[in-house]
């Protein structure tokens, strides 16, 4: 039971030191939820999370060049680092596989279409979390569809069960949506579920703000996977900008000035001209003087002299 702990906590990227240290502490028998927190009170970060994040030292620099910025990608380097400005993915196994089993029936194929849609816009960071119970042979109070396809997604590391057991023929299940949430946060990614996750907003006020701004909900369209174009509501960033570290501004689109060339604004107008090539540095009276001929230096010498001290 010991190994089996800290194998789990290792995979979840904390030290054996801090591990050993927190099951000392409550004892061997400590169920996995207690001892998470536990983990998390002591405010350990997962290494492996940590190394993962940071760059390796070696890196090909260009001859002249002082910096790893763009010319590093002619040097052949992984095509993973080109996904550095997607942010991770944590899929809530449980909520996408009932939703897409129109919350009858677990559908494994709900979770793989998920993973393949986040997959197909470059992601490489994607884990998707499931109770352990759910290998457990299907029953009719709650029946599985597409098993395999959670198998297939353990092997490619994607898939993560979160631990349960059985105490006198009686299931003690882990909570699986603090697995969840955690891991995002600390990888500061983006949730896949349509659950509010209400109790852990309560329970942490930096989890609060991060659940309600990285919480990417979705719907099934039969078998399509569809996440919501706006997913912070209309006035909030766009879809690709919320999956993006770096969101891309929209150009701004020039709306034409409504009173054309009679306009008296001059360069404080803050529509589009088409007359003025010079608009933001040409004020009207000076527009004036260059059409006259009159240097712009004794304008302003004149506008100075009328001026009142």
């Amino acid at each position: 039971a010991h190994q089996s702990k800290l194998d789990f906590f290792c995979k979840l990227g904390y030290g054996k030191q801090d591990i050993c240290k927190v099951l000392e502490n409550l004892g061997q028998e400590a169920l996995e939820d207690d001892v998470l927190k536990e983990l998390i009170r002591m405010g350990s970060k997962p290494q492996a999370l940590e190394s993962q994040a940071q760059p390796s030292p070696l890196k090909l620099v260009a001859r002249g060049s002082c910096s790893t910025s763009p010319g590093s990608k002619w040097l052949g380097e992984d095509d993973s680092d080109s996904s550095d400005h997607l942010r991770p993915i944590v899929i809530d196994g449980s909520n996408v596989a009932m939703s897409h089993g129109n919350k009858e029936v677990f559908s494994c194929r709900g979770i793989q279409l998920a993973v393949d849609w986040f997959r197909e816009r470059g992601h490489t960071y994607i884990k998707v979390f499931v109770p352990l119970w759910r290998k457990e042979p299907s029953r009719q109070d709650s029946p599985i569809a597409d098993r395999h396809i959670l198998e297939e997604l353990e092997k490619q590391s994607i898939l993560v069960y979160t631990p349960s057991r059985k105490v006198k023929g009686k299931r003690v299940v882990c909570y699986d949506d603090r697995y969840i949430v955690k891991v995002a946060y600390e990888k500061d990614g983006v949730i896949v579920s349509n659950d509010h996750y209400r109790d852990l907003q309560n329970e942490n006020p930096e989890w609060k703000w991060f659940i309600e701004q990285r919480l990417l909900m979705y719907s099934f369209v039969s078998n399509r996977f569809m996440p919501p174009d706006d997913p912070l509501g209309r006035h909030g960033p766009t879809l690709s900008n919320f999956l993006s570290k770096k969101p891309v501004l929209p150009e701004p689109k020039w709306q034409p000035c409504p009173y054309g060339k009679k306009c008296t604004y001059g360069n404080k107008c803050k529509f589009y001209h088409p007359e003025r090539p010079h608009q933001a540095q040409l004020s009207v009276a000076d527009e004036l003087r260059a059409k006259i001929g009159v240097p712009l230096s004794l304008g302003k010498e004149e506008e100075k002299r009328n001026r009142p001290p």
